[in-house]
Order: C-alpha cells, then sequence, then structure tokens
C-alpha cells in the first residue's frame, strides 16, 4: 500500500515504463495541473499535496493489467484531468491513446497538456461518449465516469471479447459488481495501490445475456 508521496515516488521508479523520459513528461504534467487547477477545478485542492500519490500513481496502477506488449488502442472515457489517460500516455508514449471528455475547458486543458508533454499518440476527443464514434479498442477505462451499469451500456460498443476494462470505484467496486445484471462477463475487483477501501474493477465482457456479442 501506497501511504505517502516517498512510497509512491518509489513505486513508480521501480516500474518498468520508467526512465528519464516518462519523469519528464509526469513532471509537466503535475506542474501544469498545478496551475491549471488555480483557473478551473480539475482536482481537488487538498489532492494537489498528495498528487504523486493521489492522482500519478492512481492512474499508472492500472498498467498492472495490461502487458506491455499490449497494443492500443487505449480509450479512457470521461478524461476529466487527464487521469488515467495522461499518466497512461506518459509511461506508454507508444500507445495511442483516447481521450474522450466533454467539458470545453477540460477539452482545452487536455489539448494544452498533450502538447506540453509531446505526447503524439495522444488525441483528444472532445464530445459526449454517445457522439464518439464507434471503433474496438484494446483497453476501456474510466475513473468516476459513471455508475457501473450506465458506464457499460454507454461503452461497450467498444469493446470486444478480448478488451480489457479497468475501472477505478473507489469504495464502492464490489457493490456496483455484485448489483450489474444483464451482462456477460469476466470481471472482479482488485484492491487498489493507494486506498485501502478502495478498488479497481478488471476484466473482459462478452455481452449482454442471452445475446451473442
Amino acid at each position: 500500500m501506497l501511504v505517502d508521496e516517498g512510497d509512491a515516488l518509489t513505486w513508480l521508479h521501480s516500474l518498468p515504463e520508467w526512465n528519464a523520459a516518462a519523469e519528464e513528461r509526469l513532471a509537466t504534467l503535475v506542474e501544469l495541473l498545478g496551475e491549471e487547477n488555480g483557473r478551473q477545478n480539475l482536482v481537488s485542492a487538498a489532492s494537489l499535496a498528495e498528487v504523486w500519490r493521489r492522482h500519478i500513481a492512481d492512474s499508472a496502477q492500472l498498467l498492472r493489467h495490461v502487458p506491455r506488449e499490449t497494443s492500443g488502442p487505449w480509450l479512457d472515457l470521461g478524461t476529466g484531468a487527464g487521469f488515467p489517460g495522461l499518466v497512461v500516455a506518459a509511461l506508454r508514449p507508444e500507445c495511442e491513446v483516447l481521450l474522450v471528455e466533454s467539458r470545453k475547458r477540460r477539452v482545452e486543458w487536455l489539448e494544452r497538456a498533450r502538447i506540453a508533454m509531446d505526447l503524439a499518440a495522444v488525441t483528444v476527443i472532445g464530445a459526449r461518449v454517445e457522439l464518439v464514434e464507434t471503433r474496438k479498442v484494446r483497453t476501456i477505462s474510466a475513473r468516476a465516469f459513471a455508475p457501473l451499469p450506465r458506464l457499460i451500456e454507454l461503452s461497450a460498443r467498444f469493446s470486444t471479447a478480448e478488451t480489457v476494462w479497468l475501472l477505478p470505484k473507489g469504495r464502492s467496486a464490489q457493490q456496483e459488481l455484485d448489483e450489474l445484471t444483464g451482462w456477460a462477463h469476466k470481471f472482479h475487483v482488485e484492491p487498489s495501490l493507494t486506498d485501502p477501501e478502495a478498488g479497481v474493477i478488471v476484466g473482459t465482457l462478452t455481452g449482454r445475456k442471452g445475446k451473442k456479442s
């Protein structure tokens, strides 16, 4: 369990994706986030004091469930301040990452951050998920985007039976999964590295029960 900034940084340095370039990209993100948060409320002000644990490591932990050799695209829904999408892209810059965000000011922020971090494989999609063109992706992530049934209803069309879903759900993870009905899946809850009471829903989706995917 990562309990403070020191733990988070030590863990990040242990990642196979970590190198000087990744460190520079993430440092740029942290700096830009601090500046922008004074103009719009991207994250809670209190969380900036532990930004490496609360936002960077919290996002990077998702990479544990996606092998390095896995190719994109990676679809991040409701990206908001850039988590986990920008962190994933900073650590795996060769992976195509699609950041979906409907709020205009957030879209503008994501585009500025993408350019500053030199993330050529990142595309910012400024639209509601319902309006995003359907394409099949390798990974789907969403952090505090929507309740699980609604999230799946909106985004199942992007998924294949091999698509890995990575859904940080805080303390409601197990409850949301237990209450999910109508879908054939292989989801389970992994404990979060940054919150002893939080979980991440991980797995694959076959489709609606009673229907072929």
